[in-house]
This record gives structure tokens, C-alpha cells and sequence, in this order.
């Protein structure tokens, strides 16, 4: 039987998933792959309001989920926003998303949210088909607007 772990990343953590966001970066921008960026790792896991988990397949850290904890003004209660979900593709359709979408649900179950929530794009098929069998589409609609960073890369 496979070894499927959920857990919190930490700081320590920042050389096994510097090469999975990367990877992740790569696959959406489709251009040259990233080089791995353990600096940047170690930022989004200092990071003090968003928050990693990760999951491990045969004890190797295999994909990653960002994910926020904010107010819900409508309710007064919290909510967990997913920013990002990513699977290795070689560990794919092993049910890891799912294990990870599972384990945020407990932690908002222990934290009191509402709802745990997120966006995904449309012409992830895969990603689509799973969330559509787990969760309701929601009833709203997502922008981008590009910030002019003036030069600040």
C-alpha cells in the first residue's frame, strides 16, 4: 500500500518544494522551466499570512497547497481561500489533490469556517472534473487586473 501524508510546511521544507513550484510556474506559463528558487520557498513559507501544506508519496514531498485564512463579512465567521494547488505529474490521479482539499476541510472544520473556497481555471479539465465531484460551482466570476510595478522586478 502507498504512503500518503498531509502535513504544514515549514521552513525546512523549502528545498523539497522550491522544484515543485517551479514545475508548477512552468506548467502555467508553458515557457522555459524555472530554475528552482529555494530563496522564493523559504518567502512563501515565512510568509505571514499564507500558509502550506504539502503532501508526501512514498515519503517524498510530491505537491503543495497555498491557502489563506481570512474573514467572511457576510457571515462574520472565518473562510479558507485555496490559492494554489499543484501534484507532481508523475503522482497524479492518486487522489493527492483530494487528500489535500480533504485535509483543509478538517482544519476549517477546527477553525470554524464557513466555507473553504477557490478558483480555478477553466481549461484545467482535469482539476475542473475533480472539483466539480467534490464541491459546488460557485456563483461568481474572476478578474485580473495587471499592477504596474514600475520597474520593481
Amino acid at each position: 500500500m502507498s504512503t500518503i501524508a498531509i502535513k504544514q510546511l515549514g521552513p525546512d521544507d523549502a528545498p523539497a518544494l522550491a522544484p515543485l513550484i517551479a514545475e508548477y510556474a512552468q506548467a502555467l506559463k508553458r515557457g522555459a522551466p524555472r530554475r528552482p528558487d529555494q530563496f522564493y520557498a523559504e518567502r512563501i513559507l515565512g510568509d505571514r499570512t499564507a500558509e502550506v501544506i504539502g503532501v508526501e508519496y512514498e515519503g517524498r514531498l510530491v505537491g503543495f497547497a497555498i491557502y489563506f485564512d481570512l474573514p467572511e463579512i457576510i457571515s462574520g465567521l472565518r473562510t479558507g481561500q485555496l490559492d494554489e494547488i499543484y501534484v507532481h505529474p508523475d503522482t497524479r490521479n492518486k487522489g493527492l489533490a483530494r487528500r489535500m482539499i480533504e485535509w483543509l476541510v478538517s482544519e476549517g472544520a477546527r477553525r470554524g469556517w464557513y466555507e473553504l473556497r477557490w478558483i480555478v481555471p477553466g481549461k484545467n479539465v482535469p482539476a475542473v472534473t475533480l472539483y466539480d465531484q467534490i464541491a459546488e460551482p460557485a456563483d461568481w466570476k474572476g478578474y485580473i487586473l495587471a499592477i504596474d510595478r514600475g520597474g520593481n522586478d
